[in-house]
């Protein structure tokens, strides 16, 4: 029996776990994994409209707004209006949010560490390989 959604459920399961895990270990309680996607955004960009930021992590306008709510909330990201065309409202970084990059970025890669902590570089390379394809 081919179990592979199931599988691919745990990794992502266990995953979030660490990442939480970490994320309170580090002092940043209220932060969730779902909150990772758009501070990678921001890392890359300066600043992103909400619909950007949608379409760049395929989730719907609707739950990008929650996510972006609670991380101004916890002072990680603030919106601003643009000035050239006050019909745009971008979001970026605070200071917070600028300090917690390499937390985030440590996070990553002790979670990136213990999912390939077991493979070879070749079967690493295998795995993505076929995970692109399907």
């Amino acid at each position: 029996m081919r179990n592979l959604l199931a599988l691919v459920s745990k990794i992502h399961e266990k995953g979030n776990r660490f990442i939480v895990e970490q994320l309170k270990k580090n002092g940043a309680d209220g932060l969730v994994p779902s909150h990772g996607d758009i501070l990678i955004c921001l890392y890359e960009q300066d600043k992103m409209t909400m619909k950007d930021i949608a379409d760049k992590i395929h989730r719907t306008r609707p739950t990008v707004t929650v996510l972006v709510d609670k991380l101004e909330k916890l002072g990680y990201i603030k919106r601003e209006i643009s000035q050239e065309d006050s019909r745009y409202t971008y979001i970026v970084l605070t200071k917070k949010g600028q300090d917690f990059k390499p937390i985030f970025e440590k996070i990553s890669e002790d979670l990136n560490n213990l999912l390939y902590k077991n493979l070879t570089e070749q079967e690493s390379d295998t795995l993505e390989n076929l995970l692109q394809k399907i």
